[in-house]
């Protein structure tokens, strides 16, 4: 009599066993490949909606303060989400302001210069980094030029020119996650006026000065004449006929960021 193989000596249940290993390697080696390739996506993904929250808040910002800015209110207090950023008081921009102009009393073409510190709150988030600097609000990603987020608050006609100096003063700040809170308290408004003038220069420091120049260009319609990329500078100017009135309205602002 023929004696019966073993169950697993059979070659039906060798051949499951193989099927069984190699379904169950497929679906390992498909797991690993989602986590190694899906991961990063997501993780990309999350930081991608963390930074446009970060340029909204900014957005929001804005506003809030220049209404200091403009003596529209003493101060302002706005909530900011962190994500695992910093965010705080820092920079050494400033601005110059050189204008020609005709003394009547005199009868002769003046120059003067008008220069103030300015500053700025800025939140860095990874490799990006957003601001508040016055009265516009910026970005600048890795790799890449800085970009304009809130126009400034200059203002031109056939007349006249508005310039905002909105100088800040204060150095704290803050990192991690959750809700902080920026506290901006105004000083004694100043409007600088000067009549006559036929021509406006101006250099701007600043570490977003690629979006400063644009604007300047674009909304101004002054030509910037010189990039500096090593000071981080721009000179752009403009002559006016006929000629205009300037007005340079100085905002002091004193900000805690806690």
């Amino acid at each position: 009599m023929k004696k019966e193989k073993s169950l697993f000596q059979t070659e039906d249940a060798v051949s499951e066993v193989v099927d069984f290993s190699i379904t169950l390697g497929v679906m390992l080696l498909a797991i690993a490949v989602i986590a190694l390739a899906g991961y990063p996506m997501v993780q990309h993904m999350k930081e991608t909606g963390h930074m446009e929250n970060i340029r909204q808040s900014f957005s929001v910002l804005t506003p809030n303060v220049n209404k200091i800015v403009f003596g529209k209110a003493p101060s302002q207090s706005v909530e900011l989400k962190m994500y695992g950023g910093t965010t705080y008081v820092t920079g050494s921009s400033y601005m110059n302001i050189s204008m020609e102009h005709w003394n009547e009393s005199s009868s002769f073409l003046e120059t003067t210069s008008y220069e103030r510190q300015l500053r700025m709150i800025e939140n860095q988030y990874e490799d990006t980094s957003v601001a508040y600097e016055n009265t516009g609000a910026w970005v600048k990603y890795p790799q890449g030029k800085a970009l304009m987020i809130s126009k400034p608050a200059f203002a031109y006609d056939n007349h006249s020119l508005v310039i905002p100096m909105a100088t800040i003063t204060g150095s704290k700040g803050t990192s991690g996650s959750g809700l902080i809170r920026v506290i901006a308290d105004g000083g004694q408004l100043a409007v600088e006026t000067y009549t006559n003038v036929s021509k406006v220069e101006i250099t701007m420091s600043s570490e977003y000065y690629e979006a400063w120049e644009k604007y300047f260009d674009d909304s101004l319609e002054m030509t910037v004449t010189d990039v500096n990329t090593t000071t981080n500078t721009i000179h752009a100017e403009k002559n006016y006929n006929p000629n205009i009135d300037v007005f340079i309205t100085v905002s002091p602002m004193s900000v805690t960021v806690e």
